[in-house]
């Protein structure tokens, strides 16, 4: 769909993800293939919140291809996280890893009841913990051990810690203890 100065863009109707495919195709018309490969060229991995406030390419000042980023409710450190870091580090290079969370996240006020009430509505408990928490500095530090402490990672000396301020854009650093 391409516009002039002259003709005013056609409002897209349907769903979200209608909106979202029409997009890619304007994207797709502009796009050039980079010519990289799936190694970052900073070596690091980011694991941060999905929160849709975050945009943390440009909070980090990256730029496509400089890292792989792991994104989840929280930015918990799961067993799916490990994995995904795992391969990051073993079969892609990186060397470093970066923890996000943020203020004001969604998951300060949900607990494990959470699941109850999944299982009561839907007849089936979830396989998955929420990994709710009520100190954001401390899930950070929880999270930095469990990457420190993972036998799959190969690359565990620079793992740091951060919490991402929604209001100001800054990161605070938090350090293991």
């Amino acid at each position: 769909m391409s516009t002039t100065s002259s003709t005013p863009a056609e409002p897209v109707t349907g769903s979200v993800t209608d909106r979202l495919v029409a997009a890619n195709r304007a994207y797709a018309d502009q796009f050039t293939d980079p010519g990289m490969d799936a190694r970052p060229v900073l070596k690091v991995a980011v694991v941060a919140c999905m929160d849709a406030r975050i945009d943390l390419h440009a909070a980090l000042g990256l730029h496509l291809g400089d890292c792989h980023t792991i994104r989840n409710a929280g930015g918990v450190v799961t067993d799916d996280t490990i994995r995904s870091l795992t391969i990051s580090q073993r079969a892609l290079g990186t060397r470093s890893v970066v923890l996000i969370h943020h203020t004001g996240c969604g998951l300060e006020s949900l607990t494990e009841d959470f699941r109850t009430e999944l299982e009561h509505e839907v007849g089936q408990r979830p396989t998955w913990a929420v990994d709710g928490f009520t100190d954001v500095d401390q899930d950070v530090r929880q999270s930095i051990n469990r990457v420190r402490t993972s036998p799959f990672l190969l690359h565990t000396d620079d793992v740091r810690g951060f919490v991402f301020d929604v209001h100001t854009g800054l990161l605070r650093e938090i350090t293991a203890e």
